[in-house]
């Protein structure tokens, strides 16, 4: 990987496409996030409360102590994406993550334009997502320590209202009202939640391994007996191993606040995947070494089983502590989750290819209101739905929208633009992509009540493609307006 020491901030750099910005006068950022912050920073994202709440869903999904399998594809299907991400960030290390890498791809003017608003309007609904699986997860955690939770409040809701149904949106509603102030010390705070994410990590896995039983780990008759039902559970629990792993790409997300982005943003990407995918195989296994895979979600709640290993090994006080830590680090995800994300459709704004309302600053305190309390409000409303409907529709919605997209598009690149610097080419071109690719379409495509989830994403790109077609259309802007600029 090549270094790029003297590689000016995106904000001051010409783009690919576009004349060079005029002077100083453009806002600046500093690149001020080396190697070591930039894997914290990945951790925090990826871990959060989702390994430790859906490993009973995993679990069930393939019926025994063969889900290990589901997280060892979920991780390789990481490494082949995020080789992509490696290369797309090297290459273009500006804020904005897929909005610029869809742009740049398929060309700024043109299609990119088109996929790049669709991006953004996707997001509408997946960051939404992201974030009410985060606070659902901080609520249902809460239940263990508060079991009255569980109790319905409205039962004519599809699925009920629960007092955990409640405190999700409420814990939700809390951390909108956080962010609305200026919160330029957040950062400073990363290595804080970064620790606690840890320790909750360690403790559950000594828990585990000082106590483990084998003769638990063994597998059932014919668990590997690849017949239709083989491969649905292996697609469920591929889902949801997948949707675990994701955040290794935030660091392409602040690309332009990286130091020496060429080198820093591949190496953060690969080693957050490598460190996480051994963090969440260890911690399997000692769950599954001390409560059987038949138990997990019988009794108390099946979400919580983590805790009641640590109830069940190191006493009723840890346990105590190992979940009021998930809940810290589901709380701390989800105030980093919707800060960032409420920065994507203002820079989409900015950019003039997003409503100009998502461009609002607010007066005194310098920083995107109206994108905040937009995608606030939409995840308030999926906190009252179940964990792993929010999880399905999240994946299903950034495979079809944005991850397809990606391994279409560096492919793309390579062909439309030879001539572009890539501080780091992903290894075994074009494998990567192309396994990817096959492995995102077979989270789609393995599971029997995966089309519902599929049709949610396919009338999201139908609306979001009348709203771009309705905007181009009344400003002149592709498909309506072509020049030789514009073709590239």
């Amino acid at each position: 990987m090549a270094s790029e020491p003297t590689m000016p901030a995106a904000e001051d750099r010409p783009r690919a496409d576009a004349p060079a910005p005029a002077g100083d006068a453009a806002p600046h950022l500093e690149r001020m996030i080396g190697l070591p912050s930039a894997i914290a920073l990945n951790m925090m994202y990826m871990i959060g409360v989702g390994p430790f709440i859906t490993l009973p869903l995993i679990v069930a999904a393939m019926g025994g102590s063969q889900a290990l399998v589901g997280w060892i594809l979920g991780a390789f299907i990481g490494v082949c994406d995020g080789l992509t991400w490696a290369e797309l960030g090297a290459a273009i290390p500006e804020a904005g993550g897929s909005y610029t890498f869809l742009r740049e791809i398929y060309g700024r003017e043109g299609l990119g334009r088109f996929f790049s608003f669709l991006y953004v309007f996707q997001l509408g609904f997946s960051a939404p997502l992201s974030i009410a699986t985060g606070c659902i997860g901080f609520a249902e955690f809460a239940s263990f320590l508060f079991p009255w939770l569980r109790l319905p409040v409205i039962a004519a809701w599809p699925n009920g209202v629960h007092w955990t149904s409640l405190l999700a949106a409420g814990a939700c509603a809390v951390i909108v009202g956080l962010l609305y102030r200026d919160i330029r010390a957040i950062l400073r705070t990363a290595w804080i939640l970064w620790a606690g994410v840890m320790a909750a990590m360690t403790i559950v896995i000594l828990a585990g391994l000082t106590h483990l039983h084998p003769s638990l780990l063994r597998l059932p008759p014919h668990a590997f007996s690849f017949s239709p039902g083989f491969f649905l559970g292996l697609g469920s629990a591929t889902l949801i191993a997948t949707y675990d792993y994701w955040g290794y790409y935030n660091v392409c997300f602040i690309g332009g606040e990286i130091r020496n982005p060429g080198k820093t943003i591949p190496r953060a990407v690969l080693l957050s995947i490598a460190v996480v995918a051994i963090l969440y195989i260890c911690m399997n296994v000692s769950v599954l070494g001390v409560i059987p895979a038949q138990a997990m979600g019988k009794g108390v709640v099946a979400e919580t089983v983590v805790s009641r290993m640590v109830a069940a090994t190191f006493g009723p006080t840890a346990a105590v502590v190992v979940t009021g830590l998930i809940m810290w680090t589901a709380f701390s995800s989800v105030f980093a989750l919707l800060m960032g994300y409420s920065r994507v459709p203002y820079a989409a704004a900015l950019d003039g290819n997003y409503f100009r309302i998502f461009a609002h600053l607010h007066p005194k305190r310098n920083f995107p209101d109206f994108s905040l309390l937009a995608l606030g409000a939409v995840a308030i409303v999926f906190c009252f739905f179940r964990l792993i409907e929010v999880i399905a529709a999240l994946v299903v919605i950034r495979i079809v929208l944005q991850y397809l997209l990606q391994q279409v598009g560096v492919i793309v690149l390579r062909i439309r633009r030879p001539d572009l610097p890539r501080p780091f080419r992903l290894w075994l071109y074009p494998l990567p992509p192309l396994l990817a690719l096959a492995g995102f379409l077979f989270i789609l495509f393995s599971r029997t009540q995966g089309l519902r989830e599929l049709l949610f994403a396919i009338a999201i790109a139908l609306l979001g493609s009348v709203f771009y077609l309705a905007r181009a259309r009344s400003r002149g802007e592709w498909p309506f307006k072509m020049d030789a600029s514009q073709a590239r």
